[in-house]
Parts: structure tokens; sequence; C-alpha cells
């Protein structure tokens, strides 16, 4: 058994979602929204601490550890659960957080996602973007889509992540997971060599750099379904997002290849539920219109708001209008969906009806498990 066990078990007992171990400090957990001590556990020293993250790191990677100061990468503790851990250095030493990974994948009728979404699945070709700020279930979110395609098409999927967060098993579709810096040397190199892999789907763990998206959008070009995330918080930021992460010179290029490859982007946010518990998903979708690519061609994506309320009927929806029926329904608190929203004012009566104070910090956030 590894020093760092029962800690890691202490979390998943105890319905966290992250590990926090820092040099000078006790090891801390995020539960509930909120970063809590571990009762009865003791500072941390540097040495001791680096002594457990070296237990658990493979030779390479620790070596990756050592000269960069950063690491990422994913395990499993037999009985326990599947984490994603980051090692850093900080002011007082090694530092590292590991998070859960749901090893069960949750379905999209259990996630309860729309049907706009779950119909994403269906799709033969075409590039589709699962966005929100970080620990808002993107990943948990494309799972569930990957695995309905599992379940329903004999396809080829690739997956090009790091770390590999879900694993899948080959249903009725073939996979190929590869790590990046493991697998392949990184994510170009690997969307290049998937275009030439047969590949009927590819799934990119994180959209960084201008590469990246160039040959997603190349791949969905070519007639393959790519799924990618980006940390965008709706539709037309992502689209915005897109296109300038391209010199000036190409992007009405990139607005062009866009225009055509864009599938659907599903932009999402995480809250705590104000009636059974847990967390509730907020969803915002666009999808392919004869009309979106004419915007997004000209670079108003201003019109993006008037392309999803006109496709209420496919199933487009605004992330204020979700967020607003939810506190309506009593799903989430007023004051949640007031945080969350961009027409701040159109929320107030409902958050002083409640009886609350209006305020603008930020409130808690917590890794998505849907539960």
């Amino acid at each position: 058994m590894a020093a760092i066990d029962p800690l890691l078990v202490h979390l998943k007992e105890h319905d966290g979602s992250d590990l926090h171990l820092v040099a000078g400090q006790p090891p801390r957990f995020r539960a509930k929204g909120a970063i809590r001590v571990i009762e009865s556990s003791e500072v941390l020293s540097n040495d001791a601490l680096r002594a457990m993250m070296h237990e658990v790191a493979s030779v390479r990677g620790w070596e990756e550890y050592e000269t960069t100061g950063d690491l990422d990468f994913a395990f499993s503790l037999d009985g326990v659960a599947r984490f994603r851990a980051n090692y850093f250095v900080q002011e007082s030493g090694a530092a590292c957080v590991f998070r859960i990974i749901p090893e069960e994948i949750i379905s999209l009728e259990d996630l309860n996602l729309s049907k706009a979404i779950c119909d994403l699945a269906d799709l033969n070709e075409g590039l589709v973007l699962v966005t929100g700020p970080t620990g808002s279930g993107k990943s948990t979110t494309l799972a569930a889509i990957i695995d309905k395609i599992n379940k329903t098409y004999s396809k080829h999927i690739v997956t090009i992540e790091d770390p590999v967060e879900f694993v899948h098993q080959n249903r009725n579709c073939l996979f190929s997971h590869r790590v990046v810096g493991l697998h392949t040397q990184g994510v170009g190199p690997a969307l290049k060599s998937a275009i030439r892999q047969d590949a009927d789907v590819i799934l990119v763990g994180e959209m960084r750099e201008m590469e990246t998206i160039s040959l997603a959008i190349t791949a969905a070009e070519m007639g393959m379904l790519v799924f990618g995330t980006l940390h965008t918080n709706n539709a037309a930021k992502t689209i915005d997002r897109i296109i300038d992460a391209f010199p000036a010179e190409e992007q009405n290029m990139v607005r062009l290849s866009l225009s055509e490859s864009l599938a659907g982007i599903v932009s999402q946010l995480l809250l705590p539920r104000a009636d059974t518990g847990g967390r509730i998903a907020a969803n915002e979708i666009l999808l392919k219109t004869s009309g979106l690519p004419n915007v997004i061609r000209d670079g108003n994506t201003p019109m993006i708001g008037s392309i999803i309320q006109a496709g209420k009927t496919q199933g487009m929806q605004s992330m204020d209008d979700v967020l607003f029926a939810f506190a309506k329904e009593g799903k989430v608190s007023a004051q949640d969906a007031y945080m969350k929203a961009t027409d701040k004012a159109r929320f107030e009566p409902l958050v002083q009806a409640d009886g609350c104070l209006l305020y603008t910090s930020p409130s808690p956030r917590d890794h998505l498990s849907y539960r």
C-alpha cells in the first residue's frame, strides 16, 4: 500500500472530488464546493510529501516533474477509484492535486441532459465543442456522448488526451486511447495521425493551441466527427476564441472553414441543486442551421443569441434562459443563478423575492458527478 492510499480512500468515502497536498500544510480535500482539512492529519513536510508523490508516479513521470516542476498523469487505485493527478511546485515546496475520475461512465439519460445533446452522438461528421470552466463536467458529458456512440454504432474512435480520463471498453466501437507525451509527442502529431488511421470519431481532450484547433477543423472538414473542449462560457465566446487564436491575416480563412465544419457547441455550467442536493448541469446549446455559417463568415457573433432563440424548436437554448427556468422551478437558488447569468438585471427580482442580498463574489465550484 502506498503512503498516499489512505488519503485517497478518505476522499472517496467522504464524497470528495479533489485531494490537495501542499508541503508545510495538513492534507485537505474538496467536497460540496468547500475545501476542508482532513481531521487527525499531520502537517506534511516537503520531504514526506515528495516521497508520497514519488511512490505513485512512473519513473519517466518523476523525471519530468523534477526537470520541469509540473506533471499530469492518471492512475487507478484498485477498489477505490481512478484519479487524475497534477504535480507542481509552489513557495513552500512540492504540491499536488488528485481528482477523482468516475470509473463508471454515466449515461446521457442518467445525466438528464437534453435530447439535443444526446442527438450529437448520431452525427456522422463535423466539429462539436463542449465548453465551460474547469470543474464544470465537460469530460463527463463528452464521455456520455462517446458512450452512446459506443453502444449504438460500429466505429473507430481515437481519443487524444493528457492524461486519458475515461477509459472506454470496446463494445460496438474500436477505441484507440492515446496519451500525449506517452503514446505521441503532442496533440498536433496525434491529430495528423488520426486522420490517416481510418478514424470515424476523434476526441481531443483540450484544444489549446492554434495548431490543434486548425487540425481539428481540418479533420471535421474531411468528414470525421471531432469532439473537443474549450474553457469558454458560451457559444459566441467560443467562436471568437477559435478565430482569435489565429493571426489576423488567417482569420477570414478560418471563419470560412469553421462555418462549414461547426456542428454544435454545448456550453456547460455546474450549480448546486437547491431541491434534492447534488449538482445540476446548465447547458447553452447552439446547433448548425442554414443561417449559422453566414454569421460565422461575417464575424457577426452578436447574432448567435438570435440564432439560439430562433432555434428553440430544434433544441437550442441560451444559458440565461436555462438558469432562469432552474431558479423559477426551485432547482437552483436564485442567488446562484444570478451569479452565473450574463443579463444579471433579469435575475434581480428573483433574488430579491428570495430575500437575498445581491453580491458578486464567486460561488464555490465542485467537480461534476451529477449526483
